[in-house]
Parts: structure tokens; sequence; C-alpha cells
């Protein structure tokens, strides 16, 4: 039997309980959301990579939770009041958990930070903690701030450049986040517009005055990681021209989008020492 997860609200000034609505996400990033702001007797189960440490906002505390299959039968089994869902999450697991009856509440890719701070707002009515999803945009605000105080020295180009040469276009989150900083993306004169792959001789000609990058390390584990220890790129952009922000604190845009603006800004002030 369900466990009823009750809270009180009151209306005018009478007290009534309200069951906290129970709760799985197979994605991702309604991971990070879920985690951030639900209670955690309200989180049945999260996703496959929830505690992949070279995916996950957090793997140590996914693992807390239960990890789900990302198939449809083992969140039958948990019934829970409603289901998260990344819009591109596997299509037919959706179509059959709402074929069976279940809420499925599905979250599309956020592009920008304005996208992020609706989708916090989103998850925070959802798991009926708005007071939890306005501190985090809070602390969202604080960060963005912090970051365009310190970019404000001097407003740098930059070309976030990723593995095999693939850069994020203009209107990414990359994008979005670097120019909330008040940062330009050197990819923007490439023309792409989520992004692509771009040749080692157009990153050169680009000129950025940093890559963002998402790792420091100096060994190749494969010919992906190689390309971004070419020779070149190593002559012309070494430690001190590398911005590193890890991945798992941007790919999903969610709540840890507020580290990475704080280590994007603590990354500035390393090269500009």
């Amino acid at each position: 039997m369900a466990i009823a997860i009750l809270t009180s609200v009151s209306l005018q000034g009478v007290s009534y309980a309200t069951e906290l609505p129970r709760i799985a996400s197979i994605n991702l990033c309604t991971d990070q959301l879920l985690v951030t702001l639900a209670d955690p007797a309200q989180i049945l189960g999260l996703s496959p990579y929830s505690r992949d440490r070279a995916r996950s906002w957090d793997a140590a505390k996914a693992a807390q939770f239960p990890k789900l299959s990302g198939e449809a039968e083992d969140v039958l089994v948990l019934r829970p009041d409603v289901v998260v869902a990344g819009r591109f999450t596997k299509r037919a697991t959706r179509e059959l958990l709402k074929e069976k009856g279940l809420r499925v509440v599905e979250f599309d890719a956020a592009r920008s930070l304005d996208d992020v701070k609706k989708q916090i707002r989103q998850m925070g009515d959802l798991v009926r903690h708005p007071d939890r999803a306005a501190a985090e945009i809070e602390r969202l605000d604080a960060a963005i701030a912090h970051a365009r105080e310190v970019v404000s020295r001097k407003p740098y180009r930059v070309l976030a450049l990723s593995r095999r040469g693939w850069v994020s276009g203009g209107d990414s989150l990359t994008s979005s986040l670097l120019a909330t900083a008040g940062l330009s993306n050197a990819a923007a004169d490439l023309g792409f517009k989520l992004g692509g792959f771009a040749s080692l001789e157009a990153i050169v000609s680009l000129k950025p005055d940093f890559l963002l990058v998402s790792d420091a390390g100096d060994f190749a584990e494969d010919e992906g990681r190689a390309f971004m220890l070419h020779p070149a790129l190593e002559r012309l952009y070494p430690a001190s021209k590398r911005l590193v922000v890890p991945e798992k604190l941007t790919v999903c845009g969610g709540p840890r989008l507020s580290e990475a603006l704080d280590r994007l800004a603590s990354e500035l002030e390393r090269v500009a020492h």
C-alpha cells in the first residue's frame, strides 16, 4: 500500500491535510529538478543515468533513490501520481505510460536561462514546493550577478569546445549562459544554430580569447578527446587560455547552473591573474 505524504495548508484560517504527489523520473534532467525540489519521500525512482558519474549532476545524491530502467514496466509497478520525462525521452515509453492512465509531464530541453527558470518553477509547482523553486531562482540570479560583475572587467570572446570539435551554437544553452554573463560566443561566427562540428582550422581562425571546456585533463583516452589535445590547440590555448566548467553542471540547464556560473566566474578570475 502506498504511504501518503501529507502537508498542511491553510485556507481562510482552517488547516487541511493535502497529499503530496509521488513522482518517478525517467530523464536525467528531470532527475535533477526533482531531487532539488521534492521531499525525498516523494521520489519513487530516478532515470537509468542518474548514478552515472560521467553524466550525472550528483551521482552520490542520486544513489539514495531507486534507479529505474527507463522502460515503462517498472514505473507502472510503482503506480506514481506523476511521471516526469524529457520531451526527447523514448517516445514509446511515454506513450505507453499515458495509455495506462498515468499522468506524464514532459519537460523541453532548456535553451536559455529563462527556460531554466520556467522549468524550476514548473517542477516547484508540480511537487508543491514553490518556495524551494523561488529560492533556487534567487540563487541563480545571485550567480548571474556575480558572473556579470567579474565579466564587466573585460568582456571576452569565448568558444565552447567539446570532443571531436563540437561547438555550441548561438541558440544553445551554453550561448545563453555566456551571453547572460556578458561574454560573447565566438561560435556565432560559424553560423551554427544549436551547434555543430568545426574543423581545427576553423577554430584557430576564429581566434577566441578563451576556450570553454569541460575537462582540464591531459590524457586522450580516445580520438574524441585527442582533438582537444591537438598540438595546435595546446600551443594557442594552454591551461591559461582554457575556462574549465564540468559538463555535468551544464548538461541539463537545471539548478546546477548556479554552480556553473560561479565556476565560470572563478575561472575568469584565475586566467586574469
